[in-house]
């Protein structure tokens, strides 16, 4: 049996930290050393800290290896190395954050002759990248005080490496005062002026390659951050100096005096174009296209809100959401974000409470008592918007477009303005807020209800079963049902897909056990129930008993298949 054996299994790695002459290359050649790292093995860590094993690391992601060496293995030790130090391990980011002459290390790959290799370039911009994110004010005081940092990496922008790196400075600083004076730093270094420069005839097409393309990032990583923050944070240094007139006289002059080029011309173009980008503020760009401003978080939870609001049946809630005109703008809402499911969803139980769900049958609707519900089919002009609704997307569908994502939920909301005009507790009322409509538009409802909406019931009801003697559900009409209505299902779904997933969600997930009960009524039938439900039974296998002759379905015989694909082509 399994159990008979031992399965804890010692990491190879445990077993070489037992050796007291273990060395950092021996541990690196192990093929779970990152694992193990990241999973904090805290033997494995304390060795990885000591400052030998911290230099000869630095040193593999900073030196050129022998080129000797078989080109498959020359790079192994350097890129393992690098997953190391960013493997974002406390115990390494504060050693390396920390140790000034680590640091000095890294700054020192800076000063070497172009070109850098590019391969080393990534993994010094990748362990820099990682120590400006977790250590923040110690590496950007140690850059600070190199005066001539901007330099060095502006000497290497042929490798790309060094773009990312100027715009991990830019963006991954923070909290935001902190970002701001690194702002303020590479502004007084002249870092916009020097990359125009680089935008030159006389430059080499990648440096004029990378730092175009490092003024377009920065014109739209400021753009984006200043849409994000506040009114009242201050200005993006960058930004206003690459916005300026000076700056873009300056960058055309670099473009065309002289003998002209094709790529500084291209180069210089592509900033021009960023410039005049016109980025709308929290524009999406969907599947169906831009949406200018998404409907939120908070306004969906506020309609659900309401919806919950509306669902107790309190008289004075209802009128004072009509007072404040609060279903007019969920309706506004519910046709202009025509593909948020989950509005369309709440506002249809609001449409809902206030049409059908009496208290008691003395006491109507409380979107209508007394003619309070007046707002939802005059002020909000509801027959009126399912009406133009449904004639523009039948518009858009006849020149080729795509069917609107709410015309599920409008149809049924039609239904339930219909099903209450022919029966239910405010019938009367409603009867009479129709006839009040306008002569033209009662006529239209009137078509639409015959016809179009007929038309469009039919098509999404599938008959799952014969109809053959079956009476009619009318008379079961008043009878409550022990199971949630289909809009309360929908709802609990609905709850299910917007909650948030919290880090202890699957832990939460599912019923507590005296939560997982079914409080169902059992009826016990009389005889005479037991007898009609007999006889139905009776009646239904009888439907399958009246062909002819009956058949052997185990009989052998000749398959037509023209027959077959005829009658799946009906």
């Amino acid at each position: 049996m399994f159990w008979k054996f031992d399965l804890h299994t010692t990491s190879h790695i445990d077993q070489l930290l037992d050796r007291e002459d273990v060395t950092l290359r021996e541990l690196m050649e192990e093929d779970d050393v990152l694992q193990e790292c990241k999973a904090q093995n805290r033997r494995l860590l304390l060795f990885l800290s000591q400052d030998h094993c911290m230099q000869e690391l630095v040193s593999l992601i900073t030196t050129e290896p022998p080129a000797d060496l078989e080109e498959r293995s020359r790079f192994k030790f350097p890129n393992i190395a690098c997953e190391l130090l960013t493997s974002d391990v406390s115990i390494i980011n504060d050693k390396l954050g920390g140790e000034e002459s680590l640091l000095e290390m890294l700054y020192h790959f800076l000063e070497q002759d172009p070109p850098l290799n590019p391969l080393l370039a990534s993994f010094f911009s990748k362990t820099i990248g990682n120590l400006i994110a977790r250590k923040t004010e110690q590496v950007i005081t140690f850059l600070k005080k190199k005066e001539g940092f901007i330099g060095l990496v502006l000497k290497h922008i042929d490798a790309s490496a060094m773009m990312d790196l100027l715009l991990r400075l830019i963006s991954c600083v923070e909290p935001a005062p902190l970002r701001q004076e690194v702002l303020h730093w590479l502004n007084e270094e002249k870092l916009v002026q020097r990359l125009t420069e680089l935008i030159h005839t006389g430059k080499d097409e990648e440096r004029q390659s990378n730092a175009s393309q490092t003024l377009c990032d920065i014109i739209r990583l400021s753009r984006d951050q200043a849409n994000q923050m506040q009114e009242n944070v201050e200005a993006d240094p960058l930004l206003a100096v690459l916005e300026s007139q000076e700056s873009v006289a300056g960058l055309l002059k670099n473009m065309f005096e002289g003998e002209r080029s094709e790529a500084s011309i291209v180069n210089g173009t592509q900033v021009l174009l960023t410039l005049l980008e016109t980025r709308r503020p929290g524009a999406i760009l969907t599947t169906v296209g831009v949406l200018e401003q998404p409907l939120g978080n908070a306004r969906l939870h506020v309609a659900r809100l309401v919806a919950a609001l509306l669902q107790t049946s309190a008289p004075t809630i209802c009128q004072e959401l009509c007072n404040l005109a609060t279903i007019d703008l969920l309706l506004d809402l519910f046709f202009k974000y025509s593909w948020n499911n989950f509005l369309h969803f709440q506002v249809e139980l609001c449409v809902a409470a206030i049409l059908n769900h009496p208290s008691s049958e003395e006491r109507p609707s409380p979107g209508l008592q007394n003619h309070d519900g007046k707002p939802l089919f005059q002020k909000c002009r509801l027959v009126q918007r399912i009406l133009d609704a449904w004639e523009e997307n039948d518009k858009i569908q006849a020149e080729g477009g795509t069917r609107r994502g709410n015309m599920g939920h409008l149809t049924r909301i039609a239904n339930m303005v219909v099903q209450n005009l022919e029966k239910g507790p405010v019938q009367a009322q409603i009867t009479d807020l129709i006839k009040e409509l306008p002569e033209d538009c009662r006529g239209r409802w009137e078509s639409f209800v015959d016809e179009t909406l007929r038309e469009t019931n039919r098509r999404n009801t599938v008959e799952l079963v014969s109809t053959h003697n079956m009476h009619s559900s009318s008379e079961d009409d008043d009878m409550e049902s022990p199971f949630p209505n289909d809009l309360s299902l929908q709802q609990a779904f609905s709850d299910y897909q917007i909650q948030q997933m919290t880090a202890n969600f699957v832990d939460q997930f599912g019923f507590n056990d005296e939560e997982f009960i079914f409080n169902l009524t059992v009826c016990v039938c009389s005889q005479a129930n037991a007898a009609a439900f007999e006889a139905c039974c009776k009646e239904r296998i009888r439907q399958f008993d009246d062909a002819e002759e009956e058949e052997d379905i185990w009989e052998e015989k000749e398959i037509n298949y023209a027959t077959q694909a005829k009658s799946r082509t009906r």
